[in-house]
């Protein structure tokens, strides 16, 4: 069983850093791929210094699709990861990965994720997750944070939309091709992850030069999906609803949820 990890990364050295450290440190041997989006901060120097991580560089920010797309056609695993570069990785997150998407058949896999300040001990954090959550899933459901992929998927109906400029809903629409296509998605708390939140759309967002392109994106996904007003109501109403139900049984059994973040002095659950 071969996995290859894809980590775009546009600036924001200080995370790659981070995430690539974790990478090594708490995944097995395996392939490691980044693809730095045109930065300009010191992170393709840094990146010449690995001799032992596969390094895709672009002259321009091809966007999160497009570099995503340059990582998974280059790897040579079976499955594909991919990880945003502001997330920290903990031990044995990628033998849980693989473990929970072979046994339930599953086709994409995402792990549980805390997002927000590192206030806490991710280590010791992480195992006592895993032991209280290990059986938990939630069937039909993946977050572009960081979503493993059966090579399959990609070979069936193609890779990320790479209409959707800069990031933000390709990783939506993935899904929901994949989904609409038979493959079946889930989320696991045998694996574990950390994610800062956001860093590098908060950076490009702040940036004047920058189109509106989330408003863009948004357009595209609906009118690509031919999601009316009515339909989009629905369809929201479903996932929030879907989304109480489990946020609500975990907290009740476990005492933590899949998805969990710290806002305003409170680690929330979503």
């Amino acid at each position: 069983m071969t996995v290859s990890i894809v980590v775009p990364a546009y600036n924001q050295l200080m995370f790659t850093k981070g995430c690539i450290d974790s990478i090594r440190k708490y995944s097995e041997p395996t392939e490691i791929i980044i693809v730095d989006n045109g930065s300009s901060d010191g992170t393709k120097e840094f990146l010449a210094a690995y001799s032992d991580i596969i390094v895709i560089t672009n002259n321009d920010n091809r966007g999160f699709a497009g570099a995503c797309n340059q990582g998974a056609k280059a790897a040579k695993g079976e499955w594909v990861v991919i990880l945003n570069n502001d997330v920290v990785v903990s031990p044995n997150w990628l033998t849980g990965l693989v473990e929970f998407a072979e046994t339930k058949r599953l086709d994409i896999v995402t792990p549980a994720i805390r997002e927000g300040e590192v206030n806490y001990d991710i280590i010791s954090y992480s195992q006592e997750f895993i032991r209280t959550m290990a059986g938990v899933a939630r069937i039909g459901d993946a977050d572009g944070i960081c979503f493993m992929v059966r090579r399959q998927v990609f070979e069936i109906i193609g890779y990320l939309d790479e209409n959707f400029i800069i990031g933000q809903f390709e990783d939506v629409d993935f899904f929901r091709r994949a989904k609409t296509a038979g493959f079946k998605l889930g989320i696991t708390g045998r694996s574990f992850i950390h994610h800062f939140g956001s860093i590098t759309q908060h950076s490009i967002r702040r940036s004047t030069a920058v189109k509106p392109y989330e408003e863009i994106n948004r357009a595209y996904y609906h009118s690509k999906w031919k999601l009316n007003r009515w339909r989009r109501f629905w369809e929201k109403r479903q996932s929030k609803a879907r989304e109480r139900y489990w946020r609500l049984k975990e907290k009740i059994l476990y005492n933590h949820s899949l998805k969990e973040k710290w806002i305003n002095g409170k680690l929330r659950y979503y």
